[in-house]
């Protein structure tokens, strides 16, 4: 039997600035995009920046799931992560290969209501440098386990590596996302992580080397299409 699970907010968040401008994306929010974007940016054939991808399933399906868990309604559970790809995917150059990996947030976030082509630019919501951010308020920043500020959204990694999820691709294959996320899950489930979604990135040191390229997008909650994560 399948259930499911409709992701309750998403986001992606870029770590870079306009190349041209320098009109910095830190700190922007594109909670109200149709898609979601894990990329890595050059300019002048040099490494920019990168993105990343948050997404959340917290939510009534997720409940009644747990619930029928627990009530042993559902036996042998697997949670499958799935994506699908928009505006014509380009995969990483320079290898025949990659891979991108999900890791449970460790704080929560807001999807805020902002989106890419925003002029002015929105910063309510979730960015690379915010948790959220509302008008005439505050930002919350995001922070290390340890309480120090931190420039870059944290999530559970080296203690709780058990708690990840990942996924290769090779050279013709599809880049639609069906990671198997069953740890990550049932770490939310047992209450040994607080649920606070995911985010995606690419794999250590290829999310920022020069070696190389990759422009994924996959459609958000928001899409039009039967796409939804």
């Amino acid at each position: 039997m399948h259930y499911s699970i409709f992701a309750t907010k998403d986001s992606w968040i870029s770590s870079g600035s306009h190349p041209k401008t320098g009109e910095s994306y830190r700190d922007q929010n594109f909670g109200q995009d149709e898609i979601l974007e894990l990329k890595k940016e050059f300019y002048n054939k040099a490494f920019h920046h990168q993105s990343r991808i948050l997404i959340d399933f917290a939510g009534d399906s997720l409940t009644e799931v747990s619930q029928s868990i627990v009530d042993g309604d559902i036996t042998s559970e697997k949670f499958i992560l799935k994506l699908f790809e928009g505006e014509g995917n380009q995969q990483l150059g320079g290898d025949s290969s990659y891979e991108i990996r999900a890791y449970p947030m460790s704080a929560s976030w807001a999807e805020g209501i902002g989106k890419f082509g925003d002029s002015p630019k929105v910063t309510n919501g979730v960015s690379w440098e915010n948790r959220t951010s509302y008008q005439n308020a505050n930002a919350l920043t995001w922070s290390n386990e340890d309480g120090t500020p931190s420039s870059e959204p944290n999530y559970h990694s080296s203690s709780h590596t058990i708690n990840n999820g990942s996924q290769s691709f090779s050279v013709g294959q599809s880049p639609d996302i069906e990671m198997d996320i069953t740890n990550i899950v049932k770490g939310w489930l047992s209450g040994s992580n607080p649920n606070y979604g995911l985010v995606l990135r690419f794999s250590g040191s290829s999310e920022t080397d020069e070696t190389h390229t990759g422009q994924l997008k996959f459609f958000s909650r928001n899409t039009s299409t039967i796409y939804s994560p």
